[in-house]
């Protein structure tokens, strides 16, 4: 079995943060001058983004893109936290490929960007034993040991529980995928301190029969490569 790890694009560079200036917009600074990046998580990354701290930056793939790097991770105490929220979904094929999901074995095909009812979900695995959806998170919080998703409140997530809810109680197996892009989370669970309305539709949904998967992510300078799956604590 092969380990799933994705490598960062070539042409990283390290970088002092100074502020999130917008949603998706971050300052920092370099020794040769000031530099900005764009950032895809819409969170809060809550005690994460202080200014002094080294940040990693990956060069856009599109040169003509006005913000020339992205945000990768976040230099934490003595570890990276991994913050691009792309990240886990293609971390969720990379370890279905890799063999490294023990839920999906007996499935052959793996689809991203799957379009049920009105929606698209993160994943669709097909195989004889029927077919699986996957929706993905990034989770960049961890309190008193415990990784916990949302780090804001999110109606964008509430909205796929109902839809994960809804997949099941058709019959479908559904799954939602938790990548924890930090070391320092001994279980999982939701953040009910930020956003209690998900915690509960959370443990709905599990009653339902939505599957929980959080996993941890071992975050380098290198790249991040899928750890050791984490217990739920509802």
């Amino acid at each position: 079995m092969t380990t799933a790890f994705l490598p960062y694009p070539e042409g990283c560079i390290r970088a002092e943060f100074i502020e999130r200036r917008k949603r998706f917009t971050v300052n920092a600074q370099r020794a040769d001058g000031p530099v900005a990046a764009h950032t895809n998580n819409t969170g809060s990354m809550m005690g994460l983004l202080r200014e002094g701290r080294t940040i990693l930056l990956s060069p856009a793939a599109n040169p003509a893109r006005k913000l020339k790097w992205t945000l990768e991770a976040v230099e934490f105490d003595d570890f990276w936290v991994g913050v691009n929220t792309s990240t886990p979904n293609r971390m969720v094929r990379a370890a279905f490929e890799a063999g490294q999901l023990p839920d999906t074995e007996g499935y052959t095909t793996f689809r991203s960007e799957a379009k049920t009812g009105n929606s698209r979900l993160d994943a669709r695995i097909e195989g004889p034993r029927g077919v699986l959806w996957v929706e993905c998170k990034n989770v960049t919080m961890v309190e008193d040991c415990r990784a916990c998703f949302p780090d804001a409140a999110t109606e964008r997530g509430r909205k796929h529980l109902h839809e994960l809810m809804t997949l099941a109680e058709r019959g479908d197996r559904v799954a939602l995928f938790f990548l924890v892009q930090r070391p320092d989370g001994d279980c999982f669970g939701p953040a009910d301190f930020i956003d209690p309305e998900y915690a509960d539709l959370l443990a709905k949904a599990l009653d339902k029969g939505v599957e929980a998967w959080p996993f941890e992510a071992e975050v380098s300078m290198d790249g991040i490569r899928l750890g050791r799956r984490l217990p739920v604590a509802i």
